[in-house]
């Protein structure tokens, strides 16, 4: 039975949406017509990304700016983009505003920097990833999904397409096949089944591999998978 509940429009609230990687998603997806919902402990933040992105977008965006409590209340499909040492006490102040039946989609990576360390370098979580962590966080009957690690925030940012895959794993089917629909809606993006939320911790690592090949290349690197059947990539 599919735990997603049954809605005829959607809104998608993007938890810390007004970081580089929550603001380039809430481009890509306002551009794709989606309603998106910035939220922020700032709501005049908040409130400043989404009349920023109103403007590149134009008339046809639809997105507004709140306080992160707000914007979990008013959608069923949460992105949480916030820095990995920000996470968990977020995920505690929010529970009460998180409905149950909701999708929590935890784009978070646990990087070394967050405690004074290299970016460049992944920490241990002690559930197995900073997903699971959330999974183990959230209220009872929220499906978590992780997705979203290996994008460049700056390449988000952009109006060219990305040549990235994004691959999503969750305990939850349908949540993880609506992660994989939004995915493709990014120009360029290939969505791929990563199977169980355990497999979260495998691309989160992706992440500090990459950054250290931006840094030491200077560029935006991402990831492509290979030599799977066509049925197994997700695009628009």
């Amino acid at each position: 039975m599919s735990s997603m509940p049954a809605r005829t429009a959607r809104s998608i609230a993007i938890i810390g949406g007004t970081g580089p990687a929550g603001m380039g998603l809430a481009f890509r997806w306002a551009h794709a017509g989606e309603t998106i919902l910035i939220g922020s402990r700032d709501e005049q933040r908040a409130q400043a990304a989404a009349a920023a992105i109103q403007s590149r977008v134009g008339k046809r965006a639809n997105v507004s700016g709140m306080e992160n409590g707000a914007a979990c209340a008013a959608a069923d499909i949460l992105i949480l983009t916030v820095p990995f040492e920000g996470q968990a006490a977020l995920l505690k102040q929010l529970k009460n505003s998180i409905t149950p039946g909701s999708i929590l989609i935890d784009a978070t990576v646990p990087l070394a920097a967050s405690v004074g360390g290299r970016a460049s370098r992944p920490l241990g979580v002690w559930q197995g990833s900073a997903a699971q962590q959330a999974a183990e966080l959230a209220p009872k009957g929220v499906s978590v999904v992780a997705a979203f690690h290996n994008l460049s925030a700056d390449l988000l940012a952009g109006d060219d397409p990305l040549d990235c895959d994004v691959v999503v794993c969750s305990d939850d089917p349908d949540a993880a096949q609506l992660t994989r629909e939004l995915a493709a809606k990014i120009p360029g993006v290939r969505a791929i089944d990563g199977g169980k939320l355990e497999n979260a911790r495998i691309v989160e690592q992706i992440t500090a591999l990459l950054i250290g090949l931006n840094i030491r290349h200077k560029g935006h690197a991402g990831i492509r998978i290979t030599g799977l059947p066509p049925a197994a990539y997700l695009k628009a």
